[in-house]
């Protein structure tokens, strides 16, 4: 259909068919005031009803919490209801919609035998709180008091005639000081239970003969055995626990009976072991026996020793752990533990305790090669036809 002026008018479909405004965005403007007016409302009644809610709720006495008799508690072993309980406090008379579970939830866990909790609302009138504790790994030596740690390196208090109930078997750790903070306790506990796990891999249980270990460094479990009644002080390093204490277990009574004053045995080393000697003791106990294995002065290449031990007088000479008869002329050396202050030296210090080691290790070499040329002059002065003059003798001595 066309219109007088020649235009194409259009269909009746096309006409109801045409887009309009979406009902949200009126095209008029009462329709708009009309929109605002009616949201209003709305979100007025809501929020009326939220707080008319609220109102209830808080006057309501079916839930507030009226005692302590309205916390319930699981999971408690070694902590007491009566350490959870002021906890919750503020919350005695207070509706129990508005106590911040969350916020107990934190406070419950800065409990030290409390690992990880979890608070619950009971309606109408209850707070029910479930506690996972925390499981001990080890003892802990501080000074002259016991108490014992978990495997994140949280200290444990416990009276001594409970950890007799509870029958703990656990090595003695030291070096676990309260004023490190956590992460590096953690570090050391950690150590300490990968020298377990690998000591009692394969059902062996090798770590029932460990009484105690020295975790001062991080990187050198220091072991403590007995050995014929005797303490002996084993380096373990970081790694390899089993094969060093196969190691140790297959030499000791060789050890012990060719040096009798032998307090501790160094086992970081690949090819060869470090032996030092008690406090004290005379440097010829440790002297040579035979010239089967000839003494070597050649240092490890896989053995990093920390800096506290480069601070340490070295010992002499090494012997090397597979030979048949070993014949290292040990110094005597402390089979104490280095300080803690030695543990932080600066890289100057240590490269200074280093040449200072290897310059030990020289004259010592050149000492043994002497001696052993004195020896050998010895011994054809003896077996010669002629007569020994009394210069001849003395430097023979």
């Amino acid at each position: 259909m066309e219109d007088p002026d020649g235009e194409e008018s259009p269909t009746r479909r096309e006409r109801f068919s045409a887009p309009r405004g979406a009902w949200w965005r009126p095209a008029g403007t009462w329709g708009r005031v009309l929109l605002g007016v009616s949201a209003f409302v709305v979100l007025a009644g809501i929020a009326i009803a939220y707080q008319t809610a609220r109102t209830f709720l808080e006057r309501d006495a079916r839930y507030r919490v009226a005692g302590t008799g309205n916390i319930q508690a699981a999971g408690l072993a070694e902590v007491s209801r009566a350490e959870i309980l002021p906890v919750f406090g503020e919350d005695i008379g207070r509706n129990i919609f508005f106590v911040p579970l969350g916020e107990r939830r934190k406070q419950l866990e800065q409990i030290p035998w409390v690992q990880h909790a979890t608070v619950m609302r009971l309606l109408p009138d209850q707070i029910r709180v479930e506690v996972v504790e925390r499981q001990p790994v080890a003892f802990v030596r501080h000074g002259q008091q016991i108490g014992l740690v978990d495997a994140n390196g949280v200290l444990l208090s416990m009276p001594v005639a409970m950890m007799a109930q509870h029958h703990y078997s656990f090595p003695v750790l030291t070096g676990i000081d309260p004023g490190d903070p956590q992460p590096s306790r953690k570090a050391r506990i950690e150590l300490y239970q990968r020298l377990m796990s690998e000591l009692d891999a394969n059902g062996q249980h090798f770590s029932n003969q460990i009484s105690e270990i020295d975790l001062t460094d991080p990187e050198d479990a220091r072991v403590l055995m007995q050995e014929q009644g005797a303490d002996m002080l084993a380096h373990f390093g970081e790694d390899h626990f089993l094969e060093r204490y196969q190691r140790y277990k297959a030499h000791i009574a060789e050890w012990r009976q060719q040096y009798p004053k032998l307090a501790g045995v160094d086992l970081r080393y690949d090819q060869q072991v470090v032996l030092q000697m008690a406090p004290g003791a005379a440097t010829d106990e440790a002297a040579v026996k035979s010239g089967d294995a000839p003494p070597t002065d050649a240092k490890p290449a896989a053995a990093k020793p920390p800096a506290a031990q480069l601070a340490k007088p070295a010992p002499a000479e090494t012997a090397k752990a597979d030979a048949p008869k070993h014949t290292a002329a040990v110094k005597p050396a402390s089979a104490k533990p280095a300080s803690k202050a030695n543990a932080h030296m600066s890289r100057t210090s240590v490269a200074k305790a280093k040449q200072a080691r290897e310059a030990k290790e020289k004259a010592a070499a050149r000492k043994r090669a002497e001696a052993k040329r004195a020896a050998l002059k010895k011994t054809q002065q003896k077996t010669a036809p002629k007569p020994q003059t009394p210069a001849q003798a003395g430097q023979g001595q």
